[in-house]
């Protein structure tokens, strides 16, 4: 497995439970649990007998254009928002790509990947991982940042994200869990406004759809043409794009927004709980359905939780960190109060 300065930019938190999931709760994964819903399984089986058809993504991608209130020519459907990385890294013409970190480790991976020297801003433990703008060489052409970020769970406000922007620099903003944030504040999706702007949205997390590979892109038509044009002919398929159009209709819409309001709620009590161990350190506010922590000899904790059926999402492979932080998937309260006795048990050792 490739590695860049000390860090496997290619772990994800599947391979947390990847071999034995079947016996661990898992923390480790941000697909919100006890999803797909019944009525979104049913659409996307409804869309199975137009198998033998060459997928059409017209009426999928006027959905979602309607949803943030765009031309469809701004949107971009995609196989998952990790597609949408490799073909920015592909398509667009860069110097110097700039990732803010911590974040997300597949937009730097795809960018080396296209042949990129990749510069990295590290936000500091200190300040919270807060976003200074400043701290983005003005030289940067293309910079990557996550908002609500993975794993800091960090929500940067739309004003901060907007200073990034140049002319001439296109600025691609990961908003894979803005959804499973309440109102969605502070998100940049359907902003026309803002220069170079790329705003990246994921269907997987909120609806349990990591499997079926279905998110899109939402940037200027220019810019929609070619990464289109890097694409291989009819990437997304009939069922995914059946989900993406029912995604994207008020009541999935209603129903994702109870479901932010349900994830802070569970995300209160966590930290809550988190709150009463000491030498225990919750990055705060968060606001994502997760949470980074960091914890002392976080690596062993991590290894005894595995022992008591358990797994969370290491973070030494993401840029910033180190072995002694660990990010944890807000879960039910009966699933959280469950993992805090675990945690007591591990940390207090053998």
């Amino acid at each position: 497995m490739r590695t860049d300065g000390g860090h496997d930019l290619r772990h994800h938190g599947d391979a947390e439970v990847r071999d034995d999931g079947s016996a661990l709760v898992d923390l480790a994964v941000n697909v919100r649990a006890d999803t797909p819903p019944a009525w979104l399984r049913d659409r996307i089986a409804a869309s199975l007998g137009g198998l033998a058809a060459y997928p059409d993504g017209r009426c999928a991608r006027a959905a979602v254009a309607a949803r943030h209130g765009v031309a469809p020519e701004r949107v971009l459907l995609t196989a998952g928002a990790a597609e949408a990385f490799v073909l920015l890294a592909r398509a667009l013409k860069v110097r110097q790509p700039v990732v803010v970190h911590p974040q997300f480790t597949e937009p730097e991976a795809a960018l080396r990947d296209a042949g990129h020297t990749v510069d990295r801003v590290l936000l500091r433990p200190e300040d919270g991982f807060r976003l200074d703008p400043a701290a983005v060489p003005e030289e940067a052409d293309l910079v990557v940042l996550g908002n609500p970020t993975n794993p800091t769970s960090v929500l940067h406000p739309a004003r901060t994200v907007a200073e990034l922007a140049r002319p001439g620099r296109t600025l691609v903003v990961d908003e894979a869990f803005m959804d499973a944030v309440p109102g969605e504040r502070e998100a940049l999706a359907g902003r026309t406004d803002v220069s170079g702007l790329v705003v990246l949205r994921s269907l997987t997390k909120t609806w349990g759809l990591a499997g079926l590979r279905i998110g899109y892109v939402l940037a200027a038509p220019e810019t929609v043409a070619d990464l289109e044009r890097t694409q291989p002919l009819w990437p997304v398929s009939t069922p995914a794009l059946a989900a993406a159009e029912a995604c994207v209709q008020p009541r999935a819409l209603a129903e994702a927004g109870h479901a932010a309001h349900r994830i802070a709620a569970d995300r209160a009590h966590l930290v809550a709980g988190l709150a009463e161990f000491d030498g225990l350190r919750v990055v705060a506010p968060a606001e994502g359905p997760f949470v980074l922590v960091r914890l002392p000899h976080a690596a062993e904790a991590r290894r005894r939780l595995r022992e008591l059926g358990f797994a969370v999402r290491r973070g030494d492979t993401f840029p910033g960190l180190d072995e002694e932080w660990l990010r944890l998937a807000v879960r039910d309260r009966g699933t959280a109060d469950s993992f805090l006795h675990a945690l007591r048990r591990a940390v207090a050792g053998p």
